[in-house]
């Protein structure tokens, strides 16, 4: 409880010490940017920590993290000079005129403070109720805090690979160990502490970026306040709780419904069912379905799986030409808070929500001025580019695959801001290249640092083929947003005349520029030795019979492809068209005004990242598209969650008569169906939030460990207090108890979860021998060839427990005789190498 409070306490001061730079770099906000400045100031504030200590000005301790804060202050106090009226040169007045705004925007002040209070307690008491670091990648998110907390310099040391870098996009991290080492908290709670406080900021994010949105759209005729700031509050339940039709499909399978259907049957379900999966004996609405697990037949009444959550992040099926199932992830935020991780997509949430925010200030005509780089003029002032560049650098530090994403969310803004003042012409897209590009180079030389020890897994782009997503699946997964995102655009083309050819069109030529191109790739990729392999693994003899397969399964299954052409289309058609020539004065200049455009670019942005899996994917390790569609399906849920709850206010204030009717019980059910899942989960994920067994909540992820290896638990807490050094431990593979020495003390190991630090590097080059080598530390006789192990890896410390002795036939006798024992208890027990 102590901890949360300092966190509390201590994000509530830095966003109070960074509202001054908000006020003064967004007045085009209605709030000012009050609902982003906690965001803002732990974005500036870990940049220019990370940024010193990887120059080695500072340390990376406590005088380190507070110099970068005092830096943050001198920002705002120069802010606040900005901000003073003519002819008064003191802060003081400056100051004045921000508590004057706080006061007169008492409400939502008020609402914004509940909310990040609300939000932090909330995430903080989930994780209370299942706080455990087991399991998916919590392991390896623990070690990463554990590692740069002990780190004395940056770059921080990889915890499972001694004498390296982290070679992994970290700056989340830095983020929770710069709070931990501040507040003088573990590792093992800040990881809870730093997933309850990224919820929080997404709460803030999402509310304030509604806001925004809405206090322009209405600026003509003001909402109250109030009412602006309870309307506001369908942002953050549309992106953060709102989920996919999954928990609802699993209310049915439990209740029986659906499963009606024999082998000889004719009906609507076998005649679907026969186009998805024609080898199956018997045909209903789940086999027609095809989602793994909710094919298998429950006992009606019965209660859901403990795992049925889990379920939900794997809605969409892909099955090769083999009829052998391909996993692929497609998680929503509801999901991720949930399941507990704290990975990179989850972490930079609040930053790309940050970024929207700064995008619509300069769509509501921020930052006018020009910036000289004296080979291009980018037509925004300098201080929104240098923001605009630290944030979108920070993004991609925070999680690669969002940098693109914002950063063309930024330039469609300025374009779309620009068109407004000219119309659209053909230099507006120069316009935004000559912006864009800039912005990008700056963006990445602002953290070079990191990209010096950064090595990717990525390999470039390979076609998709033969995994087209079904129409089913893909309203499965993002129904609840499709729904009122598609109302919403019926609402908006009753007023504007739409560019039908124009929007369908462009779209219609994007894919098949798209279908094309992976076309190309496939033909290129065939004349490969492993493209000969990949098409004789898929039971098929040439290239040509697995383009007549795939061209079918694109028939059958085109449901998936209508719908994305079918949205981005429409939303395109708004962007090309105009307003209607019938509406009156008022509305037009409305209509120039509003922010629907910036709306309507956040469907098609959204719309691309869902469209282009179906034809390319990012080259990986894991060699499908399963990591392209969980990266870009994510950041789509978040594009369209903002426009569905701007959409959903829209047209229920503006609707009338039996439209209002229609779409009001429409976008009802559609919450009844999403909310639906957060309801059966969350008790579920929880055990019932430990109601009956209150005393085992906590917030140490690590305090399972006193349970489970009671002997492991007590060593490591020894180990916390030696100084810094390798740590021999056993070597196991991904997903696994293994790194447990180097995942709770900080401490590097040899090696471990190689199949990670594969990912991480690109490649197991910088592996080499080491798995082996640690084998032979352990079971070998003699003692040079030991010392010598020990010597090539500057090993430290040995460390030899229950799960050494189980994997390897352990030979200790060396070690006594050549090594100080510095720690006994139980199973365990640790040497020091002289």
């Amino acid at each position: 409880m102590f901890s949360f409070l300092l966190w509390y306490l201590t994000l509530s001061l830095v966003g109070l010490l960074t509202f001054p730079i908000a006020y003064h770099m967004l007045p085009a906000l209605a709030d000012r940017g009050y609902s982003l400045s906690r965001t803002l100031g732990l974005l500036l504030w870990a940049f220019f920590f990370w940024l010193m200590t990887s120059f080695g000005l500072t340390r990376n301790d406590s005088t380190g993290i507070l110099l970068a804060l005092l830096i943050v202050v001198g920002l705002s106090t120069w802010a606040l000079q900005k901000i003073r009226k003519p002819h008064e040169d003191n802060l003081t007045s400056s100051l004045s005129c921000v508590i004057k705004w706080l006061q007169s925007n008492r409400s939502l002040v008020i609402t914004v403070e509940l909310l990040f209070l609300i939000g932090f307690a909330f995430m903080a008491f989930v994780r209370a109720n299942n706080p455990e670091n087991v399991g998916t990648e919590k392991p390896m998110e623990l070690a990463f805090i554990n590692a740069i907390l002990r780190s004395p310099a940056f770059p921080p040391n990889d915890p499972w690979l001694s004498g390296y870098a982290i070679s992994y996009y970290y700056f989340g991290y830095v983020m929770a160990a710069m709070l931990a080492k501040l507040t003088f908290t573990s590792g093992s709670v800040a990881f809870n502490l730093m997933l309850a406080l990224v919820f929080a900021l997404s709460v803030l994010g999402a509310f304030g970026l509604l806001y925004n949105l809405l206090a322009a759209y209405w600026k003509a005729s003001p909402l109250r306040p109030t009412l602006l700031s309870a309307l506001s509050l369908l942002g953050p339940l549309t992106l953060l709780f709102l989920s996919n039709v999954e928990g609802f499909l699993e209310l049915l399978r439990r209740y029986g419904i659906g499963w009606s259907g024999q082998a000889g049957d004719v009906n609507l379900w076998t005649t679907l069912g026969r186009l998805a999966r024609p080898n199956l004996e018997a045909y209903n609405f789940w086999t027609w379905l095809d989602i793994k697990d909710l094919r298998e037949f429950p006992l009606p009444g019965s209660e859901p799986r403990f795992w049925f959550w889990w379920r939900a992040s794997r809605v969409v099926q892909d099955y090769d030409l083999m009829g052998n199932f391909v996993e692929v992830i497609d998680e929503f935020p509801f999901f991720s808070y949930l399941l507990g991780d704290l990975h990179p997509h989850v972490l930079a949430m609040p930053f790309g929500l940050l970024a929207a925010g700064l995008a619509l200030h300069l769509f509501l005509g921020g930052w006018r001025g020009n910036t000289d780089l004296k080979w291009v003029k980018i037509p925004i002032h300098r201080e929104g580019f240098a923001l605009l560049a630290i944030t979108l650098g920070g993004l991609a530090f925070l999680n690669t695959w969002d940098f693109p994403t914002y950063l063309a969310v930024v330039s469609g803004a300025l374009i779309l801001s620009l068109q407004q003042e000219r119309g659209w012409r053909w230099d507006l897209l120069e316009e935004g290249v000559k912006f864009a590009l800039p912005l990008a180079a700056v963006s990445i030389v602002i953290y070079l640092p990191f990209y010096v020890t950064f090595s990717s897994q990525a390999g470039g782009i390979l076609p998709n083929v033969i995994f087209p997503t079904r129409g089913a699946h893909l309203w499965v997964m993002f129904g609840t947003l499709f729904a009122p995102l598609f109302l919403f655009l019926a609402h908006t083309a009753r007023k504007q005349s739409l560019a039908w050819k124009v929007g369908l069109g462009l779209t219609v030529a994007f894919t098949a520029l798209l279908g094309t191109f992976s076309l190309l790739l496939t033909l290129v990729a065939a004349q490969t030795e492993i493209g000969q392999v990949l098409i004789s693994s898929q039971g098929v003899s040439s290239l040509g019979e697995v383009l007549r397969e795939a061209f079918g399964r694109r028939l059958a299954f085109s449901g998936g492809l209508l719908t994305l052409i079918l949205l981005i289309g429409t939303a395109a058609a708004h962007l090309a068209g105009k307003t209607d020539e019938n509406t009156d004065e008022a509305e037009a200049t409305k209509a120039n005004s509003s922010p629907l455009p910036f709306v309507w670019m956040l469907i098609v942005f959204g719309g691309v990242l869902v469209l282009a899996p179906e034809f390319v994917y990012l080259r990986d390790n894991f060699g499908t598209r399963m990591n392209t569609i969980f990266k870009f399906y994510y950041q789509a849920w978040a594009l369209w969650s903002v426009a569905a709850a701007f959409g959903a206010i829209v047209l229920l204030r503006e609707a009338r008569g039996i439209w209002l009717g229609l779409s009001g019980g429409i976008l009802a059910g559609v919450f009844l169906v999403g909310l639906t899942y957060p309801l059966l989960s969350l008790p579920n994920k929880t055990n019932s939030f430990n109601v009956s067994n209150p005393e085992k909540r906590t917030l140490d992820s690590a305090a399972y460990l006193m349970d489970y290896s009671p002997d492991d638990y007590m060593a490591i807490q020894y180990m916390k207090t030696l100084p810094l050094g390798v740590v021999a431990e056993a070597v196991g593979g991904s997903y696994s108890e293994y790194a447990r020495v180097a995942t709770h003390t900080g401490h590097p190991n040899v090696l471990n979860w190689p199949g990670h630090q594969g990912q991480w590097r690109g490649g197991y080059k910088e592996q080499g021998t080491r798995g082996e080598d640690v084998a032979l530390l352990y079971t070998t006789t003699d003692w040079e060839t030991a010392r010598s192990i020990l010597t090539r890896y500057n090993i430290r410390y040995v460390y030899i427990g229950a799960l050494e002795r189980r994997t390897y036939p352990v030979y200790e006798e060396k070690f006594m005789v050549y090594l100080r024992e510095i720690y006994r208890q139980g199973e365990v027990t640790i040497y020091e190498v002289p």
